[in-house]
């Protein structure tokens, strides 16, 4: 599959020659003229569904009509994706991207889509660490302890993930690059279920996102041993980062929305203004604090130049360490 250059994808997002400004000044005052779906390529309960419905619902108040979430599970997003860059450039259907859709252009040899030259990016929504949790029972209650444990017991350890190049998945695969350590990794259909599984004792950690698993955190079910950012979390304050034991460690997810090429830029830019006031909005950022997410406000080139900074960083890491889709 051809790759798109960066160069023209940061060029497409900066903004495109479109309609007749009359023609797209009509176009976007109508829109939405009826319900809009939002596709959300993971299973409903886990980070990027929570994040989903909330921005959702504020852009079916600010907007007058519903914004109606659809979760479409599997292939780590791209049956989610698929969906939306086969429909109709109009603004009805739109996509939650994601770190997995940075990662697929790599993980993935032949994909029917290219993901930087199929999806406009609309706006940026959150950055969203992940937390390396496990049962308070396991014997490791630190990074360097849990480093130790695992170079002592090669092969014992199983990551939790909620799909192969998901945030989580990812997050865990650096770790053992960067630590050497050999952990399994088990893919499963979304946050819950491994959330389930880690609570079980079936895996014994998690690169968890926050959004997920916080409560569970609060409440001592899950030992949170640190956030995979370079820095520590306002959500967690206490709880150390990786790269405290790790130097040079750093991995977050993102969320946004897409719409398929060629939509129209006003209608872009009207869903753009709306999102960006959702993420200025008191209430909506206090929701978004509460699950650990850090907004994410800009334009759509903005957007589209952290999806194509980090399609290249994974790429790196993918190569590195051989990574298979499952």
């Amino acid at each position: 599959m051809m790759k798109l250059r960066r160069r023209e994808f940061l060029h497409l997002a900066a903004g495109a020659v479109g309609l007749p400004f009359a023609t797209r000044f009509a176009c976007a005052q109508a829109y939405p003229s009826r319900p809009v779906r939002l596709l959300v390529g993971f299973g409903a309960g886990g980070a990027p569904d929570i994040l989903a419905r909330l921005m959702a619902q504020w852009l079916s108040d600010r907007l007058g009509q519903p914004f109606v979430v659809e979760n479409r599970v599997g292939g780590s997003s791209g049956i989610a994706t698929e969906a939306v860059v086969q429909a109709p450039a109009d603004g009805q259907t739109l996509l939650l991207a994601s770190l997995a859709n940075a990662v697929n252009a790599t993980l993935y040899d032949k994909l029917n889509y290219n993901f930087l030259r199929d999806i406009a990016p609309v706006g940026g929504i959150s950055r969203d660490p992940n937390v390396m949790v496990v049962v308070p029972s396991f014997a490791a209650k630190t990074v360097p302890e849990f480093i130790a444990y695992a170079k002592a017991n090669p092969g014992k350890i199983n990551m939790a993930s909620p799909g192969v190049g998901t945030s989580p998945h990812m997050a865990g695969e650096l770790f053992k690059f960067m630590t050497g350590i050999d952990m399994a990794h088990v893919a499963y259909r979304g946050s819950a279920p491994a959330l389930t599984d880690l609570l079980g004792g079936q895996v014994q950690v998690y690169f968890a996102p926050i959004a997920a698993s916080i409560e569970y955190v609060r409440d001592g079910r899950l030992r949170a041993l640190a956030v995979t950012t370079a820095t520590r979390t306002d959500a967690l304050p206490d709880v150390p980062s990786v790269a405290e034991f790790v130097p040079g460690y750093d991995s977050s997810g993102f969320y946004g929305i897409g719409a398929p090429k060629d939509t129209p830029a006003d209608i872009v830019d009207k869903l753009n203004k709306e999102i960006n006031a959702g993420l200025a909005d008191a209430t909506l950022k206090a929701r978004l604090a509460a699950l650990g997410s850090v907004p994410f406000p800009g334009s759509p080139a903005d957007f589209g130049k952290l999806v194509a900074d980090e399609t290249e960083k994974w790429a790196k890491v993918i190569k590195s360490a051989n990574i298979k889709p499952e």
